[in-house]
């Protein structure tokens, strides 16, 4: 009898003890937290980041680069590092991310206010998970100088450019915080605080919005990935490391990528197939040359609106060939290099910003046909630009078998966008044209970012024949002055046939 109950104790015992625990859920601990006694200077990120461009600044003296390139500058920077060891400071700043959902992997991301926030650092950590120490909204010091463990001193920390973001490690490499080393440099304070996004555009993004907690609003992901076909934020066959999936804006058209590592525990949860908003951390892709949008779990995107904002595409399926009666076409040859596009009944248009469409001729890898069209918003210093090329009236009534045929290039097109759209309902008037219906041509295979920048795309033939009345075939671009939105495009051999 006594061992019966001993039995059913022992058993007792481990389930209770099988109840408390639940695999890899995580709770923060409930730890009265008392605000840290610091024995150093408490600086703000945007301090510490000064901190670190000055140095670069100096650095590029000392090495005789010119401080106003910004393309050698900015080549400085991604391998410079700043020794912070002798630095009697702390930073501070709030939590802003959390891999609670596998989402982030050793690190975590603070700036400095939980609203109205103007800079943010990534601080590299070798443990997993973290959330359970540094929840979003927790307020951190984190000591820059030299801290000691066990009694020995184990040097202090260093910043630079990883991967295109500020970032805080160990030793020039930037490597992670040991773990048992974490307490000897990060603090909590008692403050937790409500993190209240940013509100933004695409095009505000920008070097000084990185690691920051931003939203979007009106944006939708792209009709190809939740309407053609049913895809998931990183659950896909050919999603290595992380899934990327295109985000676009409703009104303007932009668009960016929202990153999800292929470890988060929604990877395999379908991107939703509104409108609405998203939060996340603004950071960048692997390589550091596109802006990425990373949220903490799907919670983040809300989107409410079921009606998507796509425009109508017109897609009048394959066509067989091309007619010989020619109702358009547009070589560029009698146009006046680095001049607008004029003449030929054109209508060379800035909606917004102050890049027109020019001729140009130039030789080498990023040759034009001859002489050719091309847009660009860089260096314009406009915060958007949406220019349109849109040929004369067509007449679609009196003629049959009506085909489209151009041919596009680009010299690094960046998030920029050039769309080929129709309308039989604009009137000529240029004050007129936002407020048209300009549908999308689908079958014209227009030239992409990651083309090759000497190649010319072949649009294809694209069938007209199921469009009616009199109408116009417009090129669009977006971009802006931002240096991730202002690519190029040339366009060329614009042929508008019937039988």
């Amino acid at each position: 009898m006594m061992k019966l109950i001993q039995k059913l104790s022992i058993a007792a015992m481990l389930v209770l003890a099988m109840s408390c625990v639940n695999d890899d859920e995580f709770t923060t601990p409930l730890l009265e937290i008392t605000e840290p006694a610091l024995d150093g200077e408490i600086i703000t990120i945007a301090q510490l980041a000064n901190l670190y461009e000055q140095a670069v600044l100096i650095e590029a003296d000392n090495l005789g680069i010119n401080a106003t390139s910004q393309t050698d500058v900015t080549a400085l920077r991604s391998t410079f590092r700043l020794d912070l060891s002798d630095t009697n400071r702390y930073v501070e700043g709030f939590v802003i991310s959390s891999d609670a959902s596998g989402n982030w992997f050793e690190e975590i991301i603070i700036q400095d206010a939980a609203s109205n926030p103007t800079a943010g650092v990534r601080v590299l950590i070798d443990e997993s998970p973290l959330y359970t120490y540094y929840e979003v909204g927790r307020k951190v010091f984190v000591k820059l100088g030299n801290a000691t463990l066990d009694n020995q001193a184990i040097g202090g920390l260093w910043i630079g450019d990883s991967n295109g973001i500020l970032t805080l490690g160990m030793t020039e490499n930037l490597d992670k915080i040991p773990a048992p080393a974490q307490f000897s440099f990060m603090q909590r304070s008692s403050i937790i605080e409500e993190i209240v996004p940013l509100e933004v555009i695409i095009e505000d993004f920008s070097n000084e919005l990185e690691n920051i907690f931003v939203k979007l609003s009106d944006v939708q992901f792209i009709k190809e990935d939740v309407i053609d076909g049913s895809v998931t934020y990183a659950g896909e066959p050919l999603d290595e490391f992380d899934g990327e999936r295109e985000l676009v804006h409703c009104t303007t058209g932009q668009s960016t990528l929202v990153s999800t590592s292929t470890f988060a525990n929604f990877k395999s949860i379908l991107l939703p197939d509104g409108v609405g908003s998203i939060s996340g951390v603004l950071t960048r892709n692997f390589f550091g040359d596109t802006y990425n949008l990373a949220i903490n779990n799907p919670e983040a995107v809300i989107f409410e609106e079921t009606d998507r904002c796509d425009p109508v595409e017109i897609d009048c399926g394959p066509a067989s060939g091309m007619g010989e009666n020619i109702l358009f076409e547009e070589f560029f040859e009698t146009q006046t290099n680095n001049d607008p596009i004029v003449g030929n009944g054109w209508t060379n248009y800035q909606q917004e910003g102050t890049q027109a469409w020019e001729a140009y001729r130039s030789t080498g890898q990023n040759a034009s046909l001859g002489r050719s069209a091309r847009i660009a918003s860089a260096f314009s210093g406009d915060a958007r630009t949406v220019s349109w090329l849109i040929t004369p009236p067509i007449d679609f009534t009196s003629n049959t078998g009506e085909t489209l045929r151009f041919r596009t290039s680009n010299s690094f097109a960046d998030g920029s966008r050039l769309t080929i759209l129709f309308s039989n309902d604009w009137d000529g008037d240029v004050t007129t044209i936002a407020a048209s219906t300009w549908d999308v041509l689908a079958a014209a295979d227009v030239v992409a970012d990651n083309d090759f920048f000497g190649s010319w795309i072949d649009s294809g033939i694209v069938d007209l024949s199921c469009v009616t009345d009199t109408g116009y075939i417009g090129f669009k671009y977006n971009g802006s002055g931002n240096s991730n939105f202002d690519g190029t495009y040339e366009l060329d051999e614009i042929e508008i046939k019937a039988n």
